[in-house]
């Protein structure tokens, strides 16, 4: 579903109500505002429209690439929610978790955040970023729920896991990691190379909602971004209907 972003009230979906733990992965990556990182408006208003039909515990849980703490980035951000447990990557424990595809594309199991499997209801949400022409969507930003530092006691770390192919990686953790919602916070789309503080924005006004393949594939097929994780995805998808 396509809204219009200054017009956005969340309204959660019936299975919010039946959760114990909602889990909410924004990207907050930099200590820069959006449309470098999630809004807090947008945070906000999911965490409103959570409360309005559960007492569930919420999680707003990120991690970085480079093992540095992103607690200061939620400070500096404004995440300062009353009865939100704001978590860091980095200090959760972990725990091994296969991929299910029985033929993975790249990683046959990924270390994860064991909150993760404890929460009932798992909500990505991130800016419309496109990194050197392709799109870091609600998929991709589960990338940064991998533990730097566990990845990192391997010989090239990240670096050895990106070589494997980064499109490939993604597909594999969205089979992982089945998250039930994405959220792409459009106000603005920010292109940019490496670095995503020195982006160039423009002005979109929407916000996309729907489940992560979907609304990742609407985002593309409507702004015309590349995401070349979706095709594998797809064939990946394609592959387990023949067992």
């Amino acid at each position: 579903m396509i809204f219009e972003s200054e017009k956005f009230v969340f309204q959660p979906p019936p299975a919010v109500s039946a959760a114990r733990r909602v889990l909410i992965k924004p990207d907050v990556g930099y200590s820069a505002p959006y449309p470098v990182t999630t809004s807090r408006r947008l945070i906000a208003s999911i965490i409103e429209g959570i409360r309005r039909v559960s007492d569930a515990d919420i999680v707003v849980l990120d991690g970085s690439r480079t093992g540095e703490s992103v607690i200061p980035n939620f400070q500096t951000l404004g995440y300062d929610f009353p009865r939100v447990l704001m978590l860091d990557v980095k200090d959760c424990i972990w725990v091994e978790v296969d991929n299910p595809l029985p033929k993975p594309l790249a990683v046959p199991a990924f270390w994860i955040p064991n909150v993760i499997l404890s929460s009932d209801y798992l909500i990505s949400v991130t800016p419309l970023k496109i990194a050197a022409g392709k799109g870091n969507l609600s998929i991709p930003n589960l990338m940064s729920l991998l533990p730097a530092k566990k990845y990192a006691e391997s010989e090239g770390g990240w670096d050895a896991l990106l070589e494997l192919g980064v499109d490939k990686v993604i597909a594999d953790l969205y089979f992982t990691l089945p998250f039930d919602m994405g959220i792409i916070e459009a106000s603005q789309r920010l292109d940019y190379n490496d670095d995503p503080t020195s982006g160039v924005a423009k002005d979109v006004g929407k916000i996309f909602v729907g489940d992560p393949f979907q609304v990742d594939k609407e985002v593309s097929e409507t702004l015309g971004i590349r995401t070349d994780y979706l095709q594998l995805i797809k064939m990946a998808e394609s592959g387990m209907d023949t067992i």
